[in-house]
Formats: C-alpha cells, structure tokens, sequence
C-alpha cells in the first residue's frame, strides 16, 4: 500500500484500520483469536497504521482492544505505527446506554494511562498518542507539557488531539507539535473542513475516523436493518432508521455511479474522495472482515481529479442527507 505523512515524519499507510469494532459498539465482541488473527491479516495486506484506545473494550474487559492489538502485531511492531488514546473514561453510574463517557486530563491520569498502555500493548514507546477528547477542567498548555515529558522520556514520539477545535490546537502545539487529530470526517460530516486551514498551516495531518458515516457509505445497508442495542451504537444512529435511507437516496445514487465508472465499490469512493483532497488525511476505517479490509485498502488506488473532488463536493453542497451520528456524549 501508498504511504503518507503525518506532521513532519510519521510514515503510515494510506489507509489505516480502526480497531475499536473488534470489541466495542458493533455488536458482540469477535472471538479474541479471531480478532487476533484479522488484525495481523491486515498487516499482510499492506496496512501499517493500527488505531486503537484504552477505552475500546467491554464491562468486563474494558482495556481488551489494546490487548488484542498488542498481541495480533507483537512480531511486527517494528514495522507498523500503532496509535492509541488516553483521557476518557466511562460513566458506569449512569445506567445510560451507551455509557457515557467523562473526560480526564489531569497529568496523575495520563501518566497512569501511558503505562497500562504501554504494557497492553507490549511496547516501549507510542507511536501516536492522542488525546482522546479535550477535558475543559485542563489547559491544552499542561495537557501539551505532559505530551512534551514522554517524548523526552522516550515513551511516546508523537501525539495528537482527537476532535480537536482551532483554539485548543494552535495552544496545544505552540507548547509541543502536534503531528495529527483525528476527527470525524465522512461524506455525511464535513463539519470539520473548516478546520483544514489550521493544519495546513501548523503541518498537521487529519486521521478520519467514521469516514464511511459508521459504514452506511458502503451502502450495504437498507431498510429494516436490527442493530442490538445492547452491543451496537447503530442501533442509535440516524442514519440507519429506514426514513434515513429514503433521505440518503440521492447520496447513495450518486456514490454507487461513480463507483461504476472507477471500477470501484461505494466505499471505496467514499475514501478516496478524501484521499485525494489532501495528502496528509488519512482514514481509518473498521471492519472485521477480511474481504472489507482488503475493499478499503483498494481505495488508496482509486483516483479523482481535483475537477472530480471538486464536483463531488458541490453535489454535497445541494444534497439532501438524514442527520448523522455525531459521537457518544461526552459528560462535563
């Protein structure tokens, strides 16, 4: 697979894999060997970027993603970028569901954040530590030092802020640079667009996450679709009712066209139209099958003209869409 580069010289794959389904809010957990075995298969495939977070796991296994990541790359760690995320708990009190998360950035947390990851993961330093969602009770100043202390100490070389703002971001990086956020970034959420800018800039790169709209871009989903709730976020999300897919009509139209004339599929479209928009965005689909991980990794063959990006956006512009899943509230 094409590699990119994020800030100024973390090498990654053009597209990466978002681990967080294996074991959290898309149905029951897959198998730990299973989820072992499809997250080195990705390696084989040419993937060498893995996001994962201390958060993306179970009630009872709360930590398990890192786990499975650490152990499904553990004879090739050298030779991937493996990013993970501190700063967020969950609200187990509540009895909401899905459970809300609380942040914390207090540096007594990130600095028992970095060792329990560093110890899952089975690695001596971070590739790309993120900040999973900013803690408004701390400065992005303190939040940046803490950052600056690890990379002297060697236990991580780079970091990020996901779901970053413009204020937040240009504080954070004047203490230490960083080299990436991640934000949600799809067709259906462009929201942050405004933010490119800034991180052309600062020399920032973009990670999008969710950048199929939580795979309803794939158009593999129609109506009548049953999530559990229990286990799987869609079941709450707008895009998935059956009056969302009468509104995403044109959306899905107008992908599956396109697709056709590329010789592609939908989803790979719908990553490719962000590929080729900037060179430092890199999306980080999910799947937990090997055939989609090989349909995503595709993408980063498809190609579209500036004229067709362009073309492609101003269709957005004017279309029609439903309301699209925002994120799990984050309690302040």
């Amino acid at each position: 697979m094409q590699t990119r580069t994020l800030g100024t010289d973390l090498t990654v794959s053009a597209v990466g894999l978002g681990c967080m389904g294996f074991s959290h809010a898309y149905g029951a957990p897959t198998a730990e060997d299973e989820a072992v075995r499809l997250i080195r298969r990705a390696f084989d495939l040419g993937y060498t970027f893995f996001d994962t977070a201390e958060v993306y796991g179970t009630a009872d296994a709360p930590h398990v993603n890192e786990a499975l990541v650490g152990k499904a790359l553990a004879d090739v760690k050298n030779h991937v970028v493996i990013a993970t995320k501190f700063g967020l708990r969950f609200d187990r009190e509540s009895g909401k569901v899905p459970l809300p998360l609380v942040p914390d950035s207090s540096p007594e947390t990130i600095r028992r954040s970095i060792e329990g990851s560093l110890m899952r993961l089975g690695v001596d330093h971070i590739d790309l530590y993120f900040q999973h969602r900013i803690d408004p009770a701390v400065d992005p100043e303190e939040v940046a030092g803490v950052m600056a202390d690890l990379i002297k100490e060697g236990k991580i070389t780079h970091w990020g802020i996901s779901e970053a703002n413009e204020d937040y971001l240009r504080r954070a990086n004047a203490v230490c640079p960083v080299t990436a956020v991640q934000n949600r970034y799809s067709m259906m959420a462009r929201h942050y667009e405004s933010l490119f800018p800034v991180l052309e800039e600062l020399g920032i790169g973009l990670v999008a996450f969710s950048p199929m709209a939580n795979g309803f871009l794939t158009g593999q989903y129609g109506k009548g679709q049953h999530f559990d709730a229990a286990t799987d976020y869609r079941a709450a999300m707008p895009q998935f009712t059956d009056e969302a897919v009468d509104q995403n009509a044109a959306l899905l139209k107008l992908l599956s066209n396109i697709a056709e004339e590329k010789h592609a599929t939908p989803a790979q479209i719908s990553l490719a139209w962000m590929l080729c928009k900037r060179p430092w965005i890199v999306p980080i689909p999910g799947t937990r099958k090997e055939q989609r991980m090989k349909e995503n990794a595709g993408a980063a063959q498809v190609r579209l003209t500036p004229g067709e990006v362009r073309a492609l956006d101003d269709a957005l512009d004017h279309m029609e869409m439903s309301a699209v899943f925002g994120g799990t509230p984050v309690s302040v």
